[in-house]
């Protein structure tokens, strides 16, 4: 680059941490307690809190993770990611959106945990699933992993100084505001990662060379199928379709997405919440696709988990129309794609663990201004613990494999639980709920480990319906009556 790209490149790079920061200063004016740092204050817009929620469902994973596993399986991946897992979210947020809240609303819930505790009536039940969620580390390790990869060759920096760099930066501005500074922030970012996807697919489009089904034959039968018979991943119709499509709909349970939903303050806003969400979503899904133009632009990379970021460093340099401020751009959105999922993860899991893990303990919930110190103080532990077990990825294998083991098995203890929690009127004990959110979690381990199930989300779904069998003898042998239960234990 000239003298005037690298000043461009720093101005650009400048302007979005500036707005971020005076995001955060705003949130943080509206940041007064433990409640307002984890949910806010009820009055934050649906349309916010949509571009909210689907920033922070995309995250690092779709825009720099996930394109890999396109670029070495080809349609059966894209198929898994691109169509089975939008299906389950859309099922998941029409089915459950509405009770989640309304049950939510009543018992002043401010994580998962605490809904389940409301809900089933049980403080040790409500400590086991805080203690599950923390599997959700995972995917923060996977996205600050594939954000420094985007910011090493963006700023010529060391792999190590990239990830402090971005912890301490993220930390900086949630630690500010929580819950506001990431709506706001995330609005921010959800915008620049419109923009990148629709710019990323026009330009792969227009630079392949035929059509796109021809494309795909050159490369190989194989890859072209829909069951691609020579992947480890996708080989069947069930690891393709049935499993992508129940654990990204028990994805949802995370505890920096579902959590959303309580930020609302009126039924009536659901709609306009999800029809945002689901909308702005579907422009982010548009950058799989890269993992199309990299293979069939020849592109041969030995790591997976850097193709987006070796694709579009080729794509949009110097000597193309497009110039370096387009590729610093691109840069620094795939950076905002993932501070747009750290935040809200970070946020949810402090709150999550002073309010459900920190208060039992204590004998009972903190006050506001101690359970703010409390959480921010968590914010702070955990940044720390992603920076000790992401200093070296090479050990970790394929990242995305490594964050789907763990996150899949918070998703398959959650997802029977909460889906009979909003939908079943009818009580259920909290026994039960332990049998079925243990067969679940502990099923996904045993069939991943012990039978070498080589893709997580086949291991997670077949958990998933083993714990809903548990859950369906349960109510055919002990009916119960119509009423929630709401006594603790």
């Amino acid at each position: 680059m000239e003298m005037s790209d690298e000043i461009l490149k720093y101005v650009l790079l400048g302007l979005y941490v500036a707005l971020t920061f005076g995001l955060s200063i705003i949130g943080m004016r509206k940041t007064r307690g433990m409640k307002s740092f984890a949910i806010g204050n009820k009055d934050m817009g649906p349309g916010l809190i949509g571009i909210t929620m689907a920033a922070s469902i995309a995250s690092g994973a779709t825009f720099i993770i996930n394109p890999g596993f396109v670029y070495v399986d080809g349609l059966s991946a894209f198929l898994h990611y691109g169509v089975a897992a939008p299906l389950g979210i859309i099922a998941a947020l029409l089915v459950l959106t509405k009770g989640f809240r309304r049950l939510g609303e009543s018992g002043g819930a401010l994580t998962i945990p605490h809904w389940i505790r409301n809900r089933y009536g049980s403080r040790s039940l409500a400590l086991f699933f805080a203690l599950v969620n923390l599997v959700s580390f995972t995917f923060l390790v996977l996205i600050l992993v594939g954000s420094s990869y985007v910011l090493m060759p963006l700023l010529g920096l060391s792999y190590h100084t990239c990830l402090v760099s971005l912890l301490v930066f993220v930390l900086s501005y949630v630690l500010m505001g929580g819950t506001y500074a990431h709506a706001y922030t995330n609005a921010l970012q959800g915008g620049m990662m419109v923009l990148v996807s629709v710019l990323i697919a026009g330009v792969g489009y227009a630079r392949m060379d035929g059509g796109f089904i021809e494309n795909l034959q050159q490369v190989s039968g194989s890859f072209a199928s829909v069951i691609n018979p020579d992947s480890v991943l996708y080989n069947s119709f069930f690891s393709i379709f049935v499993s992508g499509f129940f654990i990204t709909a028990a994805l949802m349970f995370q505890p920096h997405i579902l959590t959303k939903v309580l930020y609302l303050k009126e039924d009536r806003d659901v709609n306009r919440f999800l029809v945002t969400a689901f909308l702005v979503g579907t422009a982010f899904s548009l950058m799989l696709l890269v993992g199309f133009f990299a293979r069939f632009g020849g592109l041969d990379v030995a790591n997976q988990d850097r193709v987006v970021t070796t694709w579009i460093h080729l794509t949009f340099t110097e000597g193309t129309t497009w110039g370096p401020a387009i590729l610093v751009f691109i840069s620094i959105t795939l950076l905002a794609a993932s501070m747009s999922t750290v935040d809200g993860m970070l946020v949810a899991l402090s709150a999550m663990i002073v309010n459900d893990i920190y208060g039992p303990f204590a004998g009972g919930e903190p006050s506001e201004k101690l359970g703010l110190h409390l959480s921010r103080g968590v914010l702070i532990a955990l940044a720390v613990a992603v920076a000790v077990v992401a200093w070296d990825p090479q050990r970790l294998g394929n990242i995305g494999i490594f964050a789907q083991i763990g996150v899949y098995g918070l998703a398959a203890a959650s997802f029977v639980p909460i889906v009979m929690g909003v939908l079943v009127r009818r009580s259920l004990s909290s026994r039960v709920m332990w049998a079925v959110a243990a067969t679940g979690f502990l099923g996904h381990y045993a069939l991943r480990w012990g039978l070498d199930i080589a893709n997580p989300a086949v291991s997670a779904c077949w958990s998933m319906f083993a714990s809903a069998a548990v859950a369906m003898l349960a109510l055919v042998k002990r009916p119960g009556s119509a009423e929630v239960v709401t006594g603790t234990d």
